[in-house]
């Protein structure tokens, strides 16, 4: 163990770096979701708190494919970084912004005409839908404003500038919770709004961070000479070409998965309301480990863009496996958290003793799932430095689709082992994501390392 500390020790250090800011600006959405359901849960009720459990499992897939394509600006800014080809840095952020918010407009559109309608035919609980719909309308409404945060987050992370985001995410929840709590209890004046306080309360925070993130990039001088290109005119068929032919995929990438969480979910919803709500608790706890996994993975694209960009393979593959070295020591550590604190962690969401005793048996499942959950993001994140999507989204469709969700339906539903089933079904995608893409990476990467001549950077 000491002589693998050793080696990777560099990489370490680099990876760290880049990625602890982008955990915490990652768990920053994720915080969003679980503040909701922490204020729904304490002041408006099990109703309504399986209302969010509802509104967010349709509402994810839409939010994955959004931040998905705002993904596929980052490889390519650190790849031209890497080339020290500044103007094209600046080309690539006017064609990703313009494409984030036409993507914006776009789901928001298909979520009022399409997902509006659909939430009355899913055999869901009356009240549930009823506490819903406004609901999913305010937080589809956020989706405009938090892509056109999430681009100039993924610009200024694709050059290695992590903070400045990861400050506006903390900032911003901590206005989204006090708003929420504000607008959900009705205090200081304000008339109780229930569940349509927290919709209301993620609007304004997201329209806040993405004004905030726009004046930091455009005006901080350390862009300067990035942004020399940065313009309307400049917006083309080519470079929106080329950000789509990875944030496509990688948004795809995310849906098959988050769908596949959200189709479990609706699962649950089939088997009872005190399940629905307690897989909601599991997945909040479960969903914020993934976030931060999320980071881990971020910062490993960066680096594996930049070393990809400027041709250095045998410290991609380096810098690559200590990104699977930490993620996997960070889940492991939340797997023990999950499984000692079962009971515990679930106050923080609900009192509804009945809830909690079904959510810390998914726990337990959840606490299994944590090193799947974290090698497959990771996985994903560095065959993104590398500009290799394709095959990754083929994956990760057999993982969730073909594997994990038919599981989970045949064990929960037809042979009766109710919510757990279905998050055994789950777990088995999860695995099966995590082998596959490993295996890609460990084939691909020792490819290049064999037809590139450039030695090992060294390193301090």
């Amino acid at each position: 163990m000491k002589s693998i500390f050793l080696k990777y020790k560099p990489y370490y250090g680099e990876s760290l770096k880049l990625a602890i800011p982008v955990v915490i600006s990652q768990l920053g959405h994720t915080l969003v979701q679980m503040s909701d359901s922490i204020i729904v849960g304490h002041f408006a009720g099990t109703i309504s708190l399986a209302a969010v459990a509802l509104v967010n499992s349709l509402f994810m897939t839409p939010l994955v494919i959004g931040l998905g394509i705002s993904y596929g600006l980052t490889p390519l800014v650190a790849q031209n970084n890497g080339r020290k080809n500044f103007k094209e840095c600046g080309l690539l952020l006017s064609n990703s912004l313009f494409l984030n918010m036409i993507s914006g407009i776009l789901l928001f559109a298909a979520i009022y005409f399409g997902t509006m309608l659909l939430i009355g035919h899913l055999d869901q609980s009356p009240q549930v839908v009823t506490e819903a719909k406004p609901y999913l309308f305010l937080l589809s409404l956020s989706l405009i404003p938090l892509l056109v945060f999430a681009t100039f987050k993924q610009f200024a992370e694709g050059l290695g500038f992590t903070k400045q985001a990861m400050l506006i995410s903390i900032w911003g929840n901590l206005l989204n919770i006090c708003l929420g709590v504000i607008f959900v209890k009705g205090l200081l004046g304000v008339h109780p709004m229930g569940i349509k306080g927290v919709g209301y309360s993620t609007l304004i925070d997201r329209c806040v961070m993405a004004i905030v993130m726009a004046i930091y990039v455009l005006r901080s001088p350390i862009f300067k000479q990035y942004l020399k290109s940065f313009a309307i005119r400049n917006i083309d068929r080519i470079r929106g070409i080329q950000i789509m032919k990875i944030g496509a995929p990688v948004a795809l990438q995310y849906t098959f998965e988050v769908s596949a969480f959200g189709g479990a979910a609706i699962l649950v919803g089939v088997i009872g309301l005190d399940q629905q709500a307690a897989h909601q608790v599991a997945i909040s706890l479960a969903a914020m480990t993934y976030m931060m996994a999320s980071g881990i993975s971020a910062g490993a694209a960066i680096k594996s863009g930049n070393y990809f960009g400027a041709g250095h393979h045998q410290n991609l593959r380096m810098s690559a496996i200590s990104n699977y070295h930490i993620v996997l020591a960070f889940m492991a550590t939340t797997a023990l958290i999950f499984t000692f604190g079962r009971h515990l962690l679930p106050w923080i969401i609900t009192s509804d003793q009945a809830v909690i005793n079904i959510a810390a048996q998914l726990l337990i499942i959840a606490a299994f799932f944590q090193l799947f959950d974290g090698a497959q993001v990771v996985g994903l994140g560095i065959l993104r430095g590398m500009g290799d999507v394709n095959i990754p989204t083929i994956f990760t469709f057999l993982a969730y689709w073909v594997v994990g969700l038919p599981v989970g339906y045949l064990l929960g539903i037809k042979l009766n082992l109710g919510v757990n089933g279905v998050w055994y079904g789950l777990t088995l995608g999860l695995a099966t994501a995590s082998v596959l893409l490993f295996l890609r990476f460990n084939i691909i990467s020792k490819k290049h390392r064999r037809d590139n001549t450039i030695p090992i950077l060294a390193k301090d």
